[in-house]
């Protein structure tokens, strides 16, 4: 597993681990405990009536999200 506790250049973008699924470039979370956290953050962030959940990757040891 990567570093994940890598310190941030305030004056750089952050931009998260990603991989193809199918023909989406989509975030990985390492775990489903972190991909549940995140899609909490997107619901509160952005509309509470988005359900968004958690899934693991078909092609790699990781998790991703989604709508359906």
């Amino acid at each position: 597993m990567a570093n994940r506790h890598k310190h941030l250049n305030m004056n750089q973008a952050y931009e998260p681990r990603r991989c193809w699924v199918g023909e989406t470039h989509k975030i990985i979370y390492d775990t489903m405990e972190e991909a549940e956290l995140a899609a909490e953050v997107a619901a509160y962030d952005h509309n509470p009536e988005l359900k968004l959940k958690p899934y693991k990757c078909p092609y790699a040891d990781h998790y991703h999200l989604s709508s359906t």
